[in-house]
């Protein structure tokens, strides 16, 4: 096997290995499940670090679609078809064993997987999202009023409704619906007839003391 080849198979291998056995998983281990010895794994990543930083590059950040922060942001088309259509697409990308069971284990060691991902869920979904609903309810930008915790909070608890799902299906292993479609469209809207009256309620307040 030449090199590039059998970079790639140490790395194919250790996403499975990382999903099952968490990052307290040995290379020494992973050397030997695949029949080669530790030192082929450090001919080609200097450390279990190194290792590790590919495997969230590999996993995370090559599922990351660039089309997402656009969609957010595109104001032809209501905040409710667009963050529907982000959650469908979602759903498609990272509903994967190795995807989700990594990143539980990431959030319980030092390998800040988990937090490096939620900066970008953070940064390209959930702050937009709050500044985007906004606008469609005519409340006060984002330059005259900063997003409140409050605000965020509502659409991170809109994201970890969808994301359980994920949880119960490849953590817990009970049973999910086959088909999401319909109940990631029922999250979404049920979280609009919510969320338009408190943040109405959030902000309205901020404008009049600003007036």
């Amino acid at each position: 096997m030449r090199g590039p080849e059998r970079e790639q198979a140490i790395l194919n291998e250790a996403i499975r290995f990382f999903a099952e056995h968490g990052f307290e998983g040995q290379t020494r281990e992973l050397a030997k499940r695949m029949g080669i010895t530790h030192s082929a794994i450090y001919r080609h990543f200097p450390s279990k670090e190194a290792l590790i930083e590919r495997v969230y590059e590999r996993v995370y950040l090559s599922r990351w679609q660039a089309s997402w922060a656009p969609l957010i942001a595109d104001r032809s088309r209501p905040l409710e078809d667009r963050l529907t259509q982000f959650y469908l697409e979602y759903v498609q990308r990272v509903f994967d064993h190795d995807w989700v069971r990594i990143f539980v284990f990431s959030g319980l060691r030092a390998f800040d997987i988990t937090g490096r991902y939620l900066d970008i869920v953070r940064r390209e979904v959930i702050e937009p999202a709050c500044a985007e609903l906004r606008e469609e309810l005519g409340l006060p930008g984002v330059g005259e009023a900063p997003l409140s915790e409050r605000e965020t909070e509502m659409f991170w608890g809109l994201h970890g409704r969808i994301f359980y799902i994920a949880i119960r299906r490849f953590v817990y292993r009970t049973p999910t619906p086959a088909d999401l479609d319909d109940i990631v469209s029922d999250a979404v809207q049920g979280f609009f007839i919510g969320a338009r009256q408190i943040a109405k309620d959030l902000v309205a307040p901020s404008k009049a003391r600003g007036s």
